[in-house]
């Protein structure tokens, strides 16, 4: 297992961390995404950190405090010492029906979701806090200003935000810049070889600024497992086949997986490592968050960091997943390629 900085700070994180949004479950969708009990859960975070995975990511929606609660019960159950583990949570979603103020990203809602958080999870301090999305209705005034308030308390340590778009997070941290407010030094996101979106804007931002990005979903759901077929034929019972998110091309993405079998088989590895090993490769990636439901799902995770792509198979894999080109994206790069030849008098 490797280490990567995250953003802009002095704290290491494994290049693979484990995810908890298996953990718990509850009715809807969490349960199709996974109801793994206390043991079973405790079980995958001993396997996950006897393999170096020093980096957990839960969130207080997954299970409605579920995922939160059986996390903490693990790292105490195992007896995991806090200063070895860096503990991620998030907060956004709506965590009461028809209570107003149960949701959002209000100074109110946050403060009292960072003390439900701690509690569930028994500990005095969060790592990294993250807005779980962007909230259209509080101002991002309000909302930095109770981050760095957090921070300043001792309770968290780093801030982050997941799902935004690049004008989103770029206010934000021009906001804390000029307030001199606590920094964003994450963004948690959507990335596959099947899916690269974010590379139009989010990536050259996250370079640009110094943040890290943890990646969420890197199978796509398990569309990116080798289980599925391009006819839609797939395992029973499987998550893709109740709850068909996140959205992906599936022509592309079964062309991708075409050419990740062949790779496999030439590395003698399975196409979920070789997806995850794409993922590794991308300069802009800090850490891919793993969410397995099983142990032999965990091991197979854990094996792609031994996935050596070489420049052949990197080739192969950004030809079959290039994205459309799009304005202005053609437009920059047919002015700005000049730029990048050093004049010559010769």
């Amino acid at each position: 297992m490797k280490y990567r900085l995250l953003g802009r700070t002095g704290l290491y994180v494994s290049e693979l961390c484990m995810g908890t949004m298996t953990f718990g479950g509850a009715a809807g969708m969490w349960k199709i995404i996974g109801d793994l009990d206390q043991a079973a859960s405790t079980a995958l975070v001993k396997q996950a950190f006897d393999a170096g995975v020093n980096f957990f990511d839960t969130a207080n929606i997954y299970g409605f405090g579920a995922a939160e609660t059986i996390t903490g019960a693990a790292i105490k159950q195992l007896g995991l010492p806090r200063d070895e583990v860096v503990i991620a949570t998030k907060a956004y979603g709506t965590m009461k029906d028809k209570v107003v103020n149960a949701g959002g990203q209000s100074r109110y809602h946050l403060m009292h979701q960072l003390d439900a958080s701690l509690a569930r999870l028994q500990l005095d301090h969060i790592d990294l806090y993250q807005l779980h999305g962007y909230d259209p209705l509080t101002p991002l005034d309000e909302v930095l200003d109770t981050l760095d308030d957090m921070v300043r308390s001792g309770k968290v340590r780093y801030i982050g935000l997941c799902n935004m778009a690049a004008w989103q997070i770029m206010k934000g941290l021009g906001i804390s810049d000029q307030r001199k407010l606590a920094r964003f030094q994450s963004v948690q996101a959507y990335y596959t070889v099947a899916g690269r979106d974010l590379e139009r804007e989010v990536v050259p931002l996250l370079r640009d600024q110094q943040l890290g990005l943890m990646v969420w979903s890197p199978l796509a759901g398990g569309l990116l497992s080798g289980k599925y077929k391009a006819d839609g034929t797939g395992p029973d019972g499987s998550r893709r086949a109740s709850f068909d998110f996140p959205f992906v091309d599936k022509e592309r993405a079964f062309r991708c997986v075409g050419v990740m079998e062949g790779i496999a088989r030439r590395h003698g590895a399975t196409v979920p490592q070789v997806a995850l090993a794409w993922l590794l490769a991308q300069s802009s990636v800090t850490t891919v968050i793993m969410g397995a439901k099983t142990s032999a799902q965990l091991s197979d995770n854990l094996g792609s960091v031994k996935v050596q792509l070489d420049a052949e198979d990197l080739q192969a894999l950004d030809a079959v997943s290039a994205l459309p080109r799009e304005y202005p994206g053609w437009m920059l790069e047919r002015q700005g390629d000049p730029r990048r030849v050093p004049p010559s008098r010769d």
